[in-house]
């Protein structure tokens, strides 16, 4: 049995982290007398030139955080150590010195709590040694082999509210109310959002809508006598035979994405130049991932924190823990970032919500 692990947060924070965080630690210290220690801002913790920016986890320190948001450890999304930035251009990997901080530190197993980035990084230090458990954090919902990943439910919430609020102001101006939610492959928060506030056009990654189509199903609506339409927009929808937009030029790189964004106000002003319907454009952005997680997340969390605490006194190697059904499961960290979960357009929801009169601006 490991006698010290480590837990580290990767990629975009997201209400339910410290939940996980909270669950690992006093399973660990209670069930098996593990000691716990916190890598803080993911795996670049391990990489500073001031060396590790480690801390011990204790009962103590993880008392009162199970309602807060964000992390308590700090997180990055901004790299990773196989390509990290070096000094006058170009990237170079310090993978090894990963190695070596946790062999100094006696540190014999991380969990890495993160989405499909920091699972890729994971998979990547399994095959250099580095003993691992996965447990899948993303709004974004698009992490193979588990049903639900944490912080999807409570960002469902604050999109699917903003939905319900918009449509009081839509209906007094007699408006068309564009939202964009978060999501740069997947429509997941799109679609379920849409569904659960009542939205009437839903636009997502995985459908490159046509605006002629939006358009005459907003006029279809306005002629029926409905006074208002709510679209909702994953920031990554793309109009058929054209790209995602960005709110930048920045080349892709290892160590900086193009950040998605402007495509609801797009949205928005094609509809306006199209029919001159009166449109507004509300773009949620990083509220999405604030705040207190929902009581869903925070049990899924801690579900998932002492699941991944017995994989580890159990000796488990690069394994995930994940949800199936109702039960919570483990898989290979290799499986799970085999391919992005995508919302299938031919799927169960897309066909319920088409039979609620939702386009997706496909037809």
């Amino acid at each position: 049995m490991a006698r010290r692990v480590a837990v580290s947060t990767g990629g975009g924070d997201c209400p339910g982290l410290n939940a996980v965080i909270r669950a690992v630690t006093i399973t660990m210290i209670r069930e098996y007398g593990i000691e716990v220690f916190g890598i803080e801002t993911g795996f670049d913790g391990l990489l500073g030139r001031g060396g590790a920016r480690v801390r011990p986890l204790t009962e103590d320190t993880v008392r009162g955080i199970l309602p807060e948001g964000g992390t308590i450890l700090g997180t990055s999304n901004r790299g990773t150590p196989f390509a990290m930035p070096r000094e006058g251009g170009g990237t170079v990997d310090r993978s090894a010195e990963i190695i070596d901080r946790l062999q100094e530190l006696e540190i014999e197993t991380v969990v890495t709590i993160g989405g499909d980035g920091s699972m890729k990084i994971a998979a990547q230090l399994l095959g250099l040694g580095v003993n691992l458990i996965g447990v899948p954090k993303t709004i974004d919902n698009d992490l193979l082999v588990t049903d639900v990943t944490f912080g999807f439910d409570s960002a469902l919430q604050v999109a699917t509210e903003a939905i319900d609020r918009l449509h009081s102001t839509a209906d007094s101006h007699h408006r068309v109310m564009i939202v964009e939610v978060m999501g740069r492959d997947a429509g997941w928060i799109a679609l379920h959002a849409g569904i659960a506030g009542g939205a009437d056009v839903i636009l997502i990654p995985e459908m490159p809508y046509d605006m002629q189509a939006v358009v005459s199903s907003l006029v279809k609506r306005a002629r029926s006598g409905q006074k208002s339409s709510i679209v909702v927009v994953a920031e990554g929808a793309i109009e058929a035979g054209k790209g995602a937009l960005y709110l930048d030029d920045r080349a892709s790189t290892n160590t900086l994405a193009k950040r998605l964004g402007g495509v609801g106000t797009k949205v928005a002003e094609d509809i306006a130049e199209a029919c001159g319907a009166d449109t507004r454009a509300t773009v949620l952005g990083h509220v999405q991932r604030g705040g207190s997680p929902s009581p869903f997340d925070r049990v899924l969390g801690t579900r998932f924190g002492c699941a991944a605490a017995h994989l580890v006194a159990k000796g488990a190697k690069g394994r995930m823990v994940a949800l199936r059904g109702a039960d919570i499961v483990d898989c290979a960290i290799a499986d799970a970032i085999r391919e992005p979960k995508l919302v299938n357009p031919h799927g169960e929801l897309v066909t319920a919500a088409r039979s609620l009169g939702v386009s997706f601006g496909d037809s």
